[in-house]
């Protein structure tokens, strides 16, 4: 049987609510998923409580909405959320965060040429 989602990160607040399409969560990419397992896993182990991620969540949508701002989805958010609670709850350094990066992009580029 599937675990159940913490109700607290299940039911967040409707500008914050997790998308979601005939109940089940929706991810346009692996990596929207991965983010989102990411930050639930940080979570359940301790590294932040989930009142964090979700003002921090909450935050950074209100500045996304602010008239001349970029477009961002709702994972590219949730993802600089995600970068910035690992960083000031010192999980991460912004070194170590982006070497993480460049190697994430690295492997999904060598993934996307083998696959063609």
């Amino acid at each position: 049987m599937a675990e159940e989602t913490d109700p607290r990160i299940a039911n967040m607040a409707e500008h914050i609510a997790l998308p979601r399409q005939n109940g089940e969560l929706l991810f346009q990419a692996p990596w929207e998923a991965r983010a989102f397992g990411i930050a639930v896993a940080l979570n359940e182990a301790g590294a932040y409580p989930w009142r964090d991620f979700s003002q921090g969540l909450a935050a950074e949508t209100a500045a996304a909405e602010q008239p001349g701002e970029a477009q961002t989805s709702y994972y590219e958010r949730w993802l600089t959320t995600l970068a910035t609670l690992a960083i000031t709850k010192g999980l991460v350094t912004p070194a170590e965060l982006e070497q993480r990066i460049q190697e994430y992009l690295h492997q999904e580029a060598h993934a996307e040429h083998h696959a063609r």
